[in-house]
């Protein structure tokens, strides 16, 4: 099996600037190549740092870039890390891809921060991709949800089922 990590940035990629002035994060290298360095995979995996920018900050272009990556790979299994705020938009827009199971993920804390969610979101992502059916989810919360049924909580931060 292989999966191929797409990165979109949002607040899983995000990093302590290293310039005082401008944005309080920057979204810098990918936060998954760090979380499969420390769990030493036993599956196949190629890392595809596409785009490095907050989801607020996505563009219609942005999404075709993603659309056209997942659909221009051969690897049947994808998961994408996100920003959590648009990510159900870009779930829809993948809606056509019919033949690979893809799971968006992301994370409410940064994955340098301790308190960080990130290696968890990842680590549910990855076990899912190797049951699911074809399809397109997101994982969040310790949970899976198909994109169509899903919404974000805005008091909790929580992705909760419709």
């Amino acid at each position: 099996m292989k999966i191929l990590f797409i990165q979109t940035g949002g607040t899983i990629d995000k990093d302590y600037p290293l310039l005082t002035r401008g944005y309080p994060f920057e979204i810098t290298e990918p936060a998954v190549q760090r979380i499969l360095e420390n769990i030493n995979p036993s599956f196949d995996f190629e890392i595809l740092p596409l785009l490095q920018k907050d989801s607020l900050d996505l563009t219609d272009d942005d999404r075709e870039k993603i659309l056209d990556a997942c659909i221009n790979t051969d690897v049947k299994k994808i998961i994408i890390t996100h920003g959590t705020d648009t990510i159900i938009e870009t779930a829809q827009k993948l809606s056509g891809i019919k033949d690979k199971v893809i799971i968006l993920t992301g994370a409410l804390r940064p994955e340098r921060f301790s308190n960080s969610d990130a290696s968890f979101n990842i680590g549910v992502a990855i076990g899912a991709i190797n049951v699911l059916e074809d399809g397109i989810y997101i994982a969040m919360n310790g949970k899976i949800f198909d994109y169509r049924k899903v919404m974000r909580d805005n008091e909790t931060g929580r992705f909760v089922d419709v």
